[in-house]
């Protein structure tokens, strides 16, 4: 595993596991403990997932102790709404069977931001979250959060990947000292609709999703691969033995078009 040292000296594994669309009572327990087993130590996922009882489960089956655990959780759009941030991160720790998170987001940036961005900065200065952050913001929305006169994100999760690598945006949040995670960082599969991927895969005798993820983590993000496939777990972690080339990279960046895979942040009505 390779880390990254977030703004207050925090530790966060580069690869971690996400669980969205993971079911919360036949699939969850048992990802997430094959992923532990696997060596993944960040495990992410959101109220909004229902599954944060499953994730509990496999955490206490994996036999992994907590300490060892990066585990990241979110704040929905309503508790952001409903200035209810403080009450729905206990309503996580309840559910996660936990008495800290390691990294808590704001999950989108919807109406009361700064409201709760200041109850997360809260719970941070008490040392109920090591790390705080959120996820799927633009600039102007880190914007009303400075403007307000608070405490600087440690992370922005965002939709990430070679079709939408927000190239500009990742360079300012990094200048920024806010560290970038890659949310669908595989491109929701379709990374198998580019023939440049297993060319390059047969060049480093990989996998075509290997390559992706590590052309993730040469650009520095913390990328978030989900599946429930055991094989596919261990293969998702197995990145670490090879290094792509300065022109295997250029030509994965040259596959860009700026599409969205998920919503506009600044569209979402959820």
């Amino acid at each position: 595993m390779e880390f990254v040292t977030l703004s207050n000296g925090t530790k966060i594994p580069q690869i971690g596991f996400g669980v969205w669309r993971v079911d919360n009572d036949t699939e969850a327990p048992s990802a997430v403990e094959e992923a532990l087993r696997a060596g993944y130590r960040h495990i992410d996922t959101a109220a909004v997932y229902k599954n944060e009882e499953g994730v509990a489960k496999g955490i206490a089956a994996s036999g992994v102790a907590r300490e060892e655990i990066f585990l990241t959780s979110k704040i929905w759009n309503d508790d952001i709404r409903e200035r209810r941030t403080k009450e729905a991160f206990a309503e996580s720790l309840e559910r996660l069977q936990t008495d800290y998170m390691d990294l808590c987001l704001l999950h989108w940036p919807v109406d009361g931001i700064v409201e709760a961005w200041a109850a997360l900065v809260d719970l941070y200065e008490e040392g109920k979250i090591k790390s705080i952050g959120v996820s799927n913001f633009k600039q102007h929305h880190l914007d009303q959060l400075e403007e307000a006169g608070l405490m600087k994100p440690m992370v922005n999760q965002i939709e990430l990947h070679p079709q939408n690598p927000q190239r500009a945006f990742v360079t300012s949040l990094q200048e920024a000292g806010i560290h970038v995670e890659a949310w669908s960082p595989l491109m929701q599969g379709k990374f198998l609709e580019f023939p440049l991927f297993e060319e390059l895969a047969e060049k480093h005798g990989k996998a075509p999703s290997q390559v992706v993820l590590r052309w993730h983590l040469q650009h520095g993000h913390i990328a978030l691969p989900k599946s429930v496939t055991p094989a596919r777990i261990h293969e998702n972690l197995a990145v670490f033995d090879f290094e792509l080339s300065a022109d295997d990279m250029a030509a994965i960046d040259a596959i860009a078009t700026d599409v969205r895979l998920g919503p506009d942040p600044d569209e979402i009505d959820f």
